[in-house]
């Protein structure tokens, strides 16, 4: 499978690495991979697992999206202790190769995506079309990106938002965050929004209850949250209810009228708890922009292979792939 119309995609973060043979027209996704990253010692040697699976016939051009910010075809991992770089991937035997930032690719995604590959969270808004679009979402990290929209001109813009400042909103927030100031030093956004961000949630606000905090990962404090565990309500409870105010923040940050999309692997487990949580309350919670925001829709992402699709669409969108 080596003609001009494939591309090897990938998808590594901080926890696993999924990897894909994309053929672009029509588009369909085949040879798919998930890797745990704690199994390997860095980047190429994941990335030569797949190969070495894949077997000798393989695409020219690869399209991978990295958890971390991507300077001049160069990457260190935000969560990971590894490097990449398009001139290593050149030396795997690759003509073609980028890499680009998760979310970035995620930006990339959201023109190729369909209705029932959206849900929405909160009241069915319009949006505005041809207006700029926020991409965010919790997972490994917490990653943020833009789709720059103006005037027929569309730019995906990668950042890392998810390393600004936590800001909170209540009294019990911002014991939280003193909390975890004590900790960490800077309380950063992806400190409280993450897998690991809601284990901190919850083991500061087991201290403020007084109680000797569980080693709880994110998936059980989950479980035990629609189990009634009280400390474990309260920390998912927080969770959405801060996810909403960061989304709202997004969007007044980058005039997000088109809309706010939401990605990453912690929304789509939780969908029915975020749905009916303090999450668009929030989100529109924000004074005399209130009117501002209560116009711009909440969407949830539900494909499953947006970050392949956006790989191999930036890869066409910077002239690699032409029809």
């Amino acid at each position: 499978m080596s003609s001009d119309r494939t591309v090897l995609v990938g998808d590594v973060g901080g926890t696993n690495a999924r990897f894909a043979i994309v053929e672009t027209e029509p588009f369909r996704i085949t040879d798919r991979l998930e890797l745990e990253t704690a199994d390997y010692a860095s980047f190429d040697a994941v990335l030569t697992a797949y190969l070495d699976r894949l077997g000798p016939e393989r695409p020219h051009a690869a399209a991978i999206g990295v958890a971390g910010p991507v300077t001049g075809g160069r990457v260190t991992f935000t969560n990971r202790d590894w490097r990449a770089s398009e001139d290593d991937l050149h030396r795997m035997g690759f003509k073609h190769a980028l890499l680009i930032n998760d979310f970035a690719a995620a930006a990339f995604s959201v023109t190729g995506l369909q209705p029932e590959d959206l849900r929405t969270i909160g009241p069915e808004l319009p949006g505005i079309g041809g207006e700029p679009i926020t991409i965010l979402g919790a997972g490994t990290g917490f990653g943020v990106s833009c789709l720059a929209r103006y005037r027929g001109a569309s730019l995906p813009v990668a950042t890392e938002g998810g390393h600004a400042s936590f800001a909170p909103q209540n009294a019990e927030q911002m014991e939280v965050r003193r909390i975890l100031a004590g900790r960490f030093g800077h309380v950063s956004i992806e400190r409280v929004l993450s897998g690991p961000g809601l284990h901190n949630l919850h083991v500061a606000l087991s201290e403020m209850a007084g109680e000797k905090p569980a080693t709880f990962h994110a998936a059980e404090i989950v479980q035990l949250a629609e189990a009634g565990h009280a400390i474990c309500v309260a920390a998912l409870d927080m969770f959405c209810a801060i996810f909403g105010a960061v989304a709202g923040d997004f969007a007044l940050a980058h005039g997000a009228r088109g809309g706010v999309y939401i990605a990453g692997g912690i929304a789509k487990k939780i969908e029915p708890i975020l749905a009916r949580s303090a999450f668009r309350a929030a989100f529109e919670n924000k004074g005399r922009l209130t009117y501002y925001v209560e116009a711009v829709p909440t969407r949830l992402i539900l494909h499953d292979d947006m970050a392949f699709l956006g790989a191999a669409l930036a890869l066409q969108k910077f002239g690699v792939l032409r029809g």
